[in-house]
């Protein structure tokens, strides 16, 4: 992994595609207070208990998008991530948020299907 900066964070917090090792990076810096972002994923809640990310904030699935967005809107000046299983769920909510006015929201590319940093199951 990189050396942790201050630049070299901030730049990759507002990148609208991220990799598996940037948001590993990501997540290492929020850990030590560098960087402050929303981890979502946007699977369903049978996918989120059988394997998600470490760490993510929030479950919202895509599913049900009408029913979870008015809160959301609370969020819309902060650092967003969000993932799926393959990055195609999460680019289609990142798409709609960003013609939303929301200011900085990631997508992690290639979803969980590819993550190779810490994962476990069960619920948030």
């Amino acid at each position: 992994m990189k050396q942790l900066n201050n630049k070299y964070i901030d730049n990759l917090v507002h990148k609208e595609e991220l990799s598996d090792k940037e948001l590993q990076e990501l997540l290492k810096a929020r850990d030590e207070g560098i960087v402050d972002f929303f981890l979502i994923d946007v699977r369903e809640v049978s996918e989120f208990k059988e394997l998600h990310i470490v760490k993510t904030d929030k479950l919202l699935p895509k599913s049900k998008f009408n029913e979870w967005f008015p809160d959301l809107k609370s969020k819309k000046e902060e650092n967003l991530i969000i993932y799926c299983r393959s990055g195609n769920r999460s680019y289609q909510v990142q798409q709609v948020l960003l013609k939303y006015g929301f200011k900085s929201v990631s997508n992690l590319t290639d979803g969980i299907i590819d993550y190779t940093g810490d994962v476990e199951s069960g619920s948030i």
